[in-house]
């Protein structure tokens, strides 16, 4: 198990000065390096052969362009985890940005027992947005008294409209979903995916059943200073779905024929800036505060940095009311939060998840209190 004091000791052997700032090829990466070269540090991105085009060429450093200093191609991801790489990122004095892609390709009891390399933010936080796993994000938001869809434990009970997540037989990392408002109608759509090999018996026995919430989605994407105890609205969006999509563009009774065909699927493809009225705002913030120490309380030190309440907002009873039905305990997915206004509305500038982050850490070392930010 890699401790506080072992990271706490790989730090004090670090050369503070010529902090390099680490990323998985996916996701954010990008983000994450514009943001720490902005801010003086080295740019490092580990990539998959066969993948690494976008950092190792097209947005590679040279004169005055591109953000990626240096790639590390692997022959596959896990191979971050050698001994090799591993001594080669604290040579180059790294701290890691993690991100969903980057747990997604390895199992978390390895990077919490083995991947002896500074992470920033907490290392421990990412399982629990895990269904499957005790005291998951479901848990705590209970805890924070912020409202969730409800969760049907058993597909009998279905009485409303509901939206069932389980695993994707190809790739479990990624769900597949669908609506149901009957068990009849459950039972009708599931044997269809099964039969389709879209999910399996066991994804189906792991999956959640959860009221659909109707309403306008939005993300709320925050960041949490543990240096100052600030907490701070980045940034709202919402997402763009393949081929969920595609099937809303079509007039409603073409719908109909091409369902009878193609089972809708709702992978993330990018995201979208929205806004939201002034008078939410408050409710964001409360929903966000409540969630920083709600984490704090059942997994101490808590919340490190960026993480994101993604929900909707429902109009009912001729109020709107925020509700939160999944949790990103890392950086969230979509690098467009910056082109909302309100990370402006506090630092007088747009600020990007990426540049957030390089702030902080640029912060912790001024303030020599770079442990309290790594595990």
């Amino acid at each position: 198990m890699i401790t506080p004091k072992m990271i706490e000791k790989v730090l004090e052997g670090y050369d503070t000065g010529s902090i390099t700032i680490g990323v998985l090829g996916g996701h954010s990466a990008l983000d994450v390096c514009r943001g720490a070269k902005k801010h003086g540090f080295r740019t490092l991105v580990v990539c998959q052969k066969g993948r690494e085009k976008t950092y190792a060429k097209y947005f590679r450093s040279r004169d005055d362009l591109g953000v990626v200093d240096e790639t590390i191609i692997l022959d596959k991801f896990s191979d971050l985890l050698s001994r090799d790489v591993q001594q080669k990122l604290r040579e180059k004095n790294t701290i890691f940005i993690h991100s969903r892609y980057f747990w997604v390709y390895f199992n978390f009891r390895d990077i919490e027992d083995k991947f002896l390399v500074p992470i920033y933010g907490s290392r421990e936080l990412v399982k629990f947005e895990e269904r499957d796993v005790p005291k998951n994000q479901y848990y705590i938001l209970r805890k924070a008294g912020i409202r969730t869809p409800k969760v049907f434990s058993s597909p009998r009970d279905i009485d409303r409209l509901v939206l069932v997540k389980a695993s994707e037989t190809a790739r479990g990392y990624e769900r597949a979903f669908f609506f149901a408002n009957s068990y009849d109608d459950y039972v009708r759509k599931s044997k269809e995916l099964l039969q389709k090999r879209v999910i399996d018996e066991k994804g189906l026995k792991k999956a959640i059943i959860e009221e659909y919430v109707l309403g306008a989605q939005v993300n709320f994407n925050f960041f949490y200073s543990n240096l100052t105890g600030e907490l701070e609205l980045m940034g709202t969006d919402t997402r763009r779905q393949t081929n969920l999509d595609g099937i809303l563009r079509i007039p409603a009774a073409e719908q109909i024929e091409v369902l009878k065909y193609i089972t809708p699927k709702i992978i993330e493809t990018g995201h979208c800036a929205v806004t939201i009225k002034e008078s939410l705002l408050e409710k964001a913030f409360e929903a966000g505060e409540r969630f920083v120490a709600a984490v704090k309380k059942t997994n101490p030190p808590g919340i490190m940095g960026p993480f994101a309440l993604q929900g909707a907002i429902a109009a009912e009873e001729g109020r709107e009311e925020i509700v939160i039905f999944d949790v990103s305990m890392r950086i969230p997915g979509s690098p467009g939060t910056m082109f909302t206004p309100y990370s402006a509305y506090l630092h007088l500038e747009p600020i990007s998840y990426g540049e957030r982050i390089a702030m902080e850490i640029r912060k912790g070392i001024d303030m020599e209190k770079l442990h309290t930010l790594c595990t």
